[in-house]
């Protein structure tokens, strides 16, 4: 034990000396890919710099699959694993805290979360196989035999929904949640979590949502580290050797986002400093072709700072806000395209006006020339700034295994920018927006 707490507290020098130093050439990111027999999907990045290693286990068990009356059970199963394993032969069980201090003397991390498409699963160790070996191990438990007991979910349910009430005294997340549901209607990607759903959630939901999602079969695991192939191929072994293997049935299908038939204005009253604005509708799907020419678009319109058109019309022009943007959320169904900002009531309406103008023009003509080049030699400038760690682009990497990239992604990306035309970015954005239907919410203003 002595030994692997040394190891440990040197995983955290290595970790501020060494985290951030990705030895890759220029020429490429090598992606290695292949299939274990369990149906277990690998890809690997080789990073030799530091003894580390970082792991993303992932599963098709988002929030977008929770029952209506269930919303947030992905994410609170995914969590809960945190909360115990279960007894196995000699092993013995481990309560929340034993867990968390058996991955402390250890210096590696393991812990779950869920978002909208994905349920994941982190692991970060130092390499030394003594250490990793045990590391592995541990994970392998928590992922496979988690205990799911009783006494944390009724602790913690009280201050959850305490912190969800919390939430909805702040004009922020009241406007938010507004947006949303208006944004997605009936679709999974606006549930959300209540204290009525997390009163009906129980311990026995969160174990049978694991027995359902957490299959070797369904799985994507993406490693960056100091790992060749057969290490890493005997690292994903061990880490599903308490499932069982088996074949996946087929997910049942989740119905589009659909498109908005007619625009909608939603004015809440509440008492604040700002008012808040929003504006937005469906936008496209992760795997849609135009995917470059709307990330660099919305990088002109209002993804880039201070240098976005919305910023300089709205802010530097006419000071109405301090700050505004525009962000694209694609996802394995249309994410919202959302505008938003905050400024003083009663300039609410002029804001929106404005921000309006400038979004139908956009869509209506595309960005200029200098707007083009600039937002290429910006976005292309900090692309090694996107991969300048093992955990960034591991992100990268599991981004790729998610969305069926190609195993070059990051290899072709800045080509991809630099080939884009005006014509290009104009005629995506008339494909995908259309100003005249979007849902409006301003939160703190009269109408």
């Amino acid at each position: 034990m002595i030994a692997i707490n040394k190891r440990a507290a040197c995983a955290v020098s290595t970790g501020l000396l060494g985290l951030f130093l990705v030895n890759f050439a220029w020429a490429g990111i090598p992606i290695t890919h292949w299939t274990q027999a369990s149906g277990v999907r690998v890809y690997l990045v080789e990073s030799p710099a530091i003894p580390m290693v970082d792991v993303q286990i992932e599963f098709d068990a988002g929030s977008r699959r929770d029952p209506v009356e269930l919303a947030g059970l992905a994410s609170l199963m995914a969590g809960a694993t945190a909360n115990g394993v279960r007894a196995h032969g000699a092993e013995p069980a481990l309560d929340e805290n034993g867990l968390s201090e058996a991955w402390a003397d250890l210096g590696a991390s393991f812990g779950g979360s869920a978002g909208n498409d994905r349920m994941s699963f982190s692991l970060r160790s130092l390499t030394y196989p003594d250490l990793l070996a045990k590391a592995a191990a541990l994970a392998a438990r928590q992922l496979g035999e988690p205990a799911f007991p009783e006494a944390p979910w009724l602790r913690d349910r009280p201050k959850l929904i305490a912190s969800l009430k919390e939430a909805d005294t702040r004009p922020a997340t009241l406007a938010a949640k507004a947006y949303s549901r208006a944004v997605y209607g009936l679709h999974p990607y606006g549930q959300e979590m209540t204290e009525a759903t997390l009163n009906r959630i129980s311990v026995r939901d969160m174990q049978a949502l694991h027995s359902r999602a957490i299959q070797p079969c369904d799985a994507r695991v993406s490693i960056v580290g100091a790992l060749d192939r057969a290490q890493a191929d005997a690292l994903v072994t061990q880490l599903f050797a308490r499932l069982p293997v088996s074949s996946c049935p087929a997910l049942p299908p989740v119905a589009e986002v659909q498109p908005l038939q007619a625009p909608q204005e939603q004015h809440i009253a509440f008492a604040s400093a700002q008012a808040h604005v929003l504006v937005g509708q469906p936008g496209f799907k992760r795997q849609d072709p135009d995917f470059f020419a709307l990330t660099v678009g919305n990088h002109i319109l209002g993804g880039g700072g201070f240098t976005s058109r919305l910023t300089e019309e709205v802010r530097e022009k006419r000071g109405l806000t301090y700050g505004v943007y525009s962000h694209f959320a694609p996802g394995m169904h249309a994410g919202a395209f959302t505008i938003g900002l905050q400024t003083r009531p009663d300039q609410a309406q002029q804001a929106l006006q404005l921000v309006r103008e400038v979004v139908g023009k956009f869509v209506a003509n595309g960005p200029t020339a200098a707007e083009l080049q600039a937002a290429k030699d910006n976005l292309i400038g900090g692309f090694p700034l996107l991969i300048d760690s093992n955990r960034k682009l591991l992100g990268n990497v599991a981004n790729i295994a998610w969305n069926g990239l190609p195993l070059d992604y990051l290899d072709t990306w800045t080509q991809q920018v630099q080939k884009l035309k005006q014509a290009d970015i104009r005629a995506a954005f008339a494909r995908k927006l259309q100003p005249e239907k979007m849902v409006t919410v301003v939160l703190g203003a009269q109408p």
